[in-house]
C-alpha cells in the first residue's frame, strides 16, 4: 500500500497540494496531456522550483490568458463528466466539487444546484482540482493522512465582499475534523484544500513503514515565522497495511423507533463510521432491545459518540479502541460479456485472496439488463474463474 502523509504546518490549497504531487513525482507532461482533456479553454500552466526560507519545493501555477466566467455546479458537474478521462479520476473530482457545492448552498442559503462559484469555481480552482486527482491516479496514492489543520483569524477579499478567516467554505468542509488555531492574519486553508482534505484524506497517527521520497508544495506568500510549504512523505508500508487501530463504540436501545435507527445509521455512516451494526437484546425488565455497535477511525470517536448522544435515545455510550488485521482491498474492472465492470479484489500483502463482484456495478447491470441480481453475480464470478 502505497500512503501519502500530509504535512499541513503552513495548511494547504489546492495550488499547492498540486505541486507538492510534482515534487513527488507526478510527469508534468502527463498532467497537462491530462488537463488538455478538460474542455476549459484559456490558461496555462507553470511549474517552477522555489524555495521557502531555504527549502525547496514545486511551486505549480495556473496563469489565466482569457476572461473566465463565473461557473454554476451545474455547468462545472457536466464538464468533469463529460471529460474523457479515466471513470475514477473523474469521480473523485466531482466528489471534491460536489463538498464545495454543498457547503457554499448552506453558508449562503441556495439550493446546491444554483450554487454559484467564483474564486472555488474560476478555471485556476477547476484544474487544482481535476489535477490533484489525476496525480493521485499517476502516483499509484492508496491512502492519505493528514496532520489537524492550521485555522487563522483575520479577512479575506472575495467575490463576496470582505469575509472573516477561516472562511466560512473552509469552516463548513473542516467540520468534525481536528483543527488548531494559529497566530497568523492570513489565510493558510483555502476551501478548495479543506475540501480536498474532507473527500480524500483522514486525520489518524502517522503508519509505521518506509518512506521512499518527501516532496513539497510551495505557497505563493512568504510567510514570517516558518517556511510556506506543503509537506509530503510517500510511505511505503505495505508490511503493516493489514493491522490498524480502531474505535468501538457500542450502547444499548429499549425504547427506539425502528424508524429513527434507519435514519441514524445512515447519520453515523455520513459522520465518518466504517461499519454500523444492530442486533437483537433482551434487558431489563424482560424488555425486547437493540445494541448498536459503531465501528470507526479513533479520530472519529467523540463527534459519532456525541452524535449518538444526540441523535438515539441512549443515555450513555461505551468505547474503546481495538486492533484489527484486515485484508487490503481494491476496486479494479474485469471484462465481462456486458463489457468492463467493477469487482473488489482482496490482498494479504502482495497476494490476491480473493475477487468479488462490486455490488454497485452489478446493481447498475441488473437494471440496464433486466436480469436478476443473483444471476448477474453468478455470471461474474465466472468471469472472475475464468480469468483467474
Amino acid at each position: 500500500m502505497r500512503t501519502l502523509l500530509l504535512d499541513t504546518f503552513s495548511g494547504i490549497s489546492g495550488d499547492m497540494f498540486l505541486g507538492l504531487l510534482l515534487d513527488l513525482g507526478l510527469p508534468p507532461e502527463r498532467l497537462t496531456a491530462s488537463l488538455a482533456e478538460l474542455n476549459v479553454k484559456g490558461y496555462r500552466l507553470q511549474i517552477d522550483k522555489e524555495s521557502r526560507q531555504s527549502i525547496r519545493g514545486t511551486r505549480f501555477q495556473v496563469l489565466i490568458e482569457e476572461e473566465q466566467p463565473a461557473r454554476s455546479w451545474r455547468e462545472i458537474r457536466s464538464l468533469l463528466e463529460d471529460c474523457p478521462l479515466e471513470r475514477s479520476i473523474r469521480e473523485k473530482a466531482l466528489a471534491v466539487f460536489e463538498r464545495l457545492a454543498e457547503a457554499e448552498g448552506r453558508i449562503h442559503g441556495v439550493p446546491m444546484e444554483e450554487v454559484h462559484f467564483h474564486e472555488v469555481g474560476a478555471v485556476d480552482s477547476i484544474v487544482d482540482i481535476l489535477g490533484a486527482c489525476i496525480g493521485l491516479h499517476a502516483l499509484g496514492i492508496d491512502r492519505i493522512i493528514s496532520t489537524p489543520v492550521p485555522l487563522t483569524r483575520g479577512f479575506v477579499e472575495t467575490a463576496h465582499g470582505r469575509l472573516p478567516l477561516p472562511a466560512p467554505a473552509t469552516l463548513a468542509l473542516l467540520e468534525d475534523k481536528p483543527v488548531h488555531w494559529d497566530n497568523l492574519e492570513c489565510e493558510l486553508a483555502t476551501p478548495t484544500g479543506a475540501a480536498l482534505l474532507r473527500e480524500v484524506a483522514e486525520f489518524s497517527q502517522y503508519p509505521d513503514g518506509q518512506i521512499q521520497i518527501t516532496g513539497y508544495g510551495v505557497g505563493s506568500r512568504h510567510l514570517p515565522d516558518r517556511p510556506n510549504l506543503l509537506r509530503g512523505m510517500l510511505l511505503d508500508n505495505t508490511l503493516d497495511a493489514e493491522r490498524d487501530c480502531v474505535a468501538v463504540l457500542e450502547t444499548h436501545l429499549d425504547d427506539a423507533n425502528p424508524e429513527w435507527l434507519g435514519a441514524l445509521m445512515d447519520d453515523l455512516l455520513e459522520a465518518g463510521a466504517l461499519d454500523v451494526a444492530y442486533y437483537p437484546l433482551q434487558m431489563k425488565k424482560n424488555r425486547p432491545g437493540t445494541g448498536i455497535r459503531v465501528i470507526a477511525a479513533p479520530v472519529h470517536r467523540e463527534s459519532l459518540v456525541d452524535l449518538l448522544l444526540r441523535q438515539s435515545t441512549t443515555a450513555g455510550v461505551r468505547y474503546r479502541l481495538e486492533q484489527r488485521t484486515k485484508l487490503r482491498s481494491e476496486i479494479s474492472t474485469l471484462e465481462t460479456e456486458w463489457g468492463r465492470v467493477e469487482v473488489k479484489r482482496f490482498y494479504r500483502g502482495d497476494t490476491v485472496v480473493r475477487t468479488v463482484p462490486e455490488y454497485r456495478s452489478c446493481r447498475t447491470l441488473s437494471l440496464q439488463q433486466g436480469i436478476p441480481l443473483p444471476e448477474i453475480y453468478q455470471r461474474i464470478q465466472a468471469a472472475i474463474l475464468k480469468n483467474s
